[in-house]
């Protein structure tokens, strides 16, 4: 069964900032540049009739397009013993519509839902339990005033995800156009 999430792909020369910052903390590991992105929703294994049925059903999704700046660095857990680290959105409210109506597309089809409440970002690393936080912490202030350039966001990918030894493959199998 396909593991699939709803995202937005990011431009290539955003995807090069950020991998041009992806240094200076050893035991981290962090996503190449195919890997980033910012996920909307994660659907999980979904077996290939629920996969299709998603797919058709997220062809009603009906959100502006919108730009997007990235800015700012921040931790997964906030405090305590890092696990991600992730780059945030300077304005996470056209990006929160969009979620909201994928959220209400696939609740009108059972999906399970994420109980967490949704912070848009982009995850940059993961850390194993013997990253030391005080370098996390420093990486971190030395780039909270990280800003990408602005660039338009019109449409919405559904990708599927394949685990393997190098880290997760990501294939898109569906483009959902916003509007304007």
């Amino acid at each position: 069964m396909p593991r699939l999430f709803l995202g937005i792909d990011l431009p290539d020369e955003v995807k090069l900032d950020l991998q041009m910052m992806s240094c200076g903390i050893p035991d981290a590991r962090w996503q190449q540049p195919e890997q980033l992105h910012l996920t909307l929703h994660f659907l999980g294994e979904v077996d290939g009739g629920d996969a299709r049925r998603s797919s058709a059903a997220l062809e009603q999704l009906d959100a502006p397009a919108f730009d997007m700046q990235l800015r700012g660095a921040g931790l997964f857990p906030p405090r305590g013993q890092p696990r991600i680290l992730w780059v945030g959105v300077a304005a996470p409210e056209p990006v929160r519509l969009v979620h909201q109506r994928c959220a209400r597309i696939l609740d009108e089809l059972g999906a399970e839902r994420e109980h967490r409440k949704y912070a848009p970002h982009v995850t940059l690393a993961r850390f194993a339990k013997t990253v030391d936080p005080r370098r996390v912490a420093q990486w971190v202030r030395g780039h909270s005033l990280y800003a990408s350039a602005s660039f338009r966001v019109d449409h919405v990918r559904l990708y599927s995800s394949v685990l393997s030894q190098g880290g997760p493959k990501y294939r898109t199998e569906a483009i959902y156009p916003l509007s304007g």
